[in-house]
Order: structure tokens, then C-alpha cells, then sequence
């Protein structure tokens, strides 16, 4: 069977005082939530920081393996060239070996060199990594008493926020999908959380903006759904103002009128 717009309006209404009642139980809770995930946030950027920079002290100490394995080969090769020098037939063949020692020798400067730089880098790496290692088990630790802030709160009011989630599924089942998928998507943009609103003093209940007396007119007859044009909040009723009757004569200014 067709709801009728009245109907739809009403259920739209019964849902937003269902979202408006759990968001004064998450109000208590403050910003203990984002709190919560900004320090979850930070923890997992240090530990990603941990990550990386372990990684990059794996690739400094390979390198300081390479050039360790370098050096003896090319001590090796310098005593392999001491040994040629012994049995050289003239000074040419003395001269050519020992500019290969000398090269053999700067080689090997050159791996001590690097091992140096690689294990320097090592220990920077690892002065930053107990750094932030400090500075994660303070977070932790702010991370753990915020939680159990947070849990506690959350105990307090967890049974009556169960009960309303129930009810609030009931209510949601009332609504056609495309309003619903509406009401939600004004809900999540509007910071004090609400969708459908009424009209009072002649002004949206959301945004405040003026409505005109026609639209709000429209509004009482329940014939559509109408949204305010400012915000785009569903406007689901109006006041009616009462007219004012005007003030009865007396004798002086009457008598002034005259």
C-alpha cells in the first residue's frame, strides 16, 4: 500500500528524534572518540617510522657485508701480487705489479670508507628508532587510559544505546530506500545533525533561513516532501502563527479620530 507523504514525513520525523536522542548519548562521550583514533594514527606512524628505518639499517649493514667481504678479497689479491713481486725478471714487471697493489689498497680505503659512512648511518638509525620508541610506549600508555576512559563512558550508556539502535532499525525499515538514502547523506553534512526540521518564527529549524509564508504553507498542507532551499533539510511541518487581533478602541482615540 502508498504511504502517504504524511505519513512518510511522520516516520521521518520518529527517526530523527531516535538520531537526535543517540547523539546526546555520544555527546557525552566529548572528543574522546577522535582522540581516541588520532592517537591510534600516531601510534601506527611511529611504528611504520620503526619499520622503515629498520629496513633501511638491513640495507646499511648488507652494504657493510659487502664491502667486508671486498676488503679480503682484495687483501687476497695485494698478497697474490707480493708474491708475484718475488719473481719478477725486470723493473718494468716490478713497477706494473705494484701500481696494481696500490690500486688493490685504495679499494679497500675506499670499502673502509664506506663501512664507516653505512655504520654511522646505522647508529643515526638507531638513536631515531629509540626516540620514537619512547614516544610510542608514551602514546601507548595515553592510548590505553583514554580507551578505558572511553569504555567506561561507553558502559554507562551502552544498554540504552542498544535499545535505540534497535528501535532506530524498526523506524529506518519505514522509510523507501531513495528517502532514506536522502535523509542520511543531509544528516552526515550537517554538524548539529539534523535532516528533518520544522518550521518556526518563520525561519528553517536547521539553518535559520527565512521561508516564505506560500512554502510554509505547503509545508502544513503534507502534499510533498519540500526541503529547504538554503541547507536542503526535509522542512516536515510549520507553525501556524495566530493572528493577532487588533486592540479595541477607547473613548480618546476615538474621540482623536474623530
Amino acid at each position: 500500500m502508498e504511504r502517504t507523504v504524511a505519513q512518510k514525513l511522520e516516520s521521518l520525523m520518529k527517526l530523527q528524534a531516535i538520531d537526535s536522542q543517540l547523539d546526546e548519548i555520544k555527546k557525552v562521550r566529548g572528543d574522546l572518540p577522535e582522540e581516541v583514533r588520532d592517537l591510534e594514527d600516531e601510534i601506527a606512524g611511529y611504528e611504520t617510522r620503526i619499520s622503515k628505518f629498520t629496513g633501511e639499517n638491513a640495507v646499511f649493514q648488507e652494504e657493510i657485508s659487502k664491502n667486508k667481504i671486498a676488503i679480503k678479497d682484495a687483501e687476497k689479491l695485494i698478497k697474490k701480487y707480493q708474491e708475484q713481486q718475488q719473481n719478477v725478471r725486470n723493473n718494468r714487471e716490478f713497477d706494473a705489479i705494484s701500481k696494481e697493489i696500490e690500486v688493490t689498497s685504495l679499494d679497500i680505503q675506499l670499502c673502509e670508507k664506506r663501512i664507516r659512512e653505512a655504520t654511522f648511518k646505522i647508529e643515526r638509525k638507531n638513536e631515531d628508532i629509540e626516540g620514537i620508541k619512547r614516544l610510542l610506549a608514551e602514546r601507548k600508555k595515553d592510548l590505553d587510559a583514554k580507551k578505558a576512559e572511553l569504555e567506561v563512558i561507553i558502559a554507562e550508556s551502552q544498554e540504552e544505546e542498544d535499545k535505540l539502535m534497535v528501535v532506530r532499525d524498526e523506524a529506518a525499515t519505514e522509510i523507501e530506500e531513495r528517502l532514506l538514502y536522502s535523509y542520511n547523506r543531509v544528516r552526515s553534512n550537517a554538524q548539529n545533525g539534523l535532516a528533518v526540521v520544522a518550521v518556526k518564527r518563520d525561519a528553517c529549524g536547521g539553518c535559520f533561513n527565512r521561508v516564505p509564508p506560500q512554502r510554509q504553507a505547503d509545508i502544513r498542507e503534507k502534499k510533498k516532501i519540500i526541503v529547504c532551499e538554503h541547507c536542503g533539510r526535509i522542512l516536515a511541518e510549520a507553525e501556524q502563527v495566530a493572528e493577532q487581533e487588533p486592540a479595541p478602541r477607547t473613548r480618546r482615540s476615538a474621540a482623536s479620530a474623530e
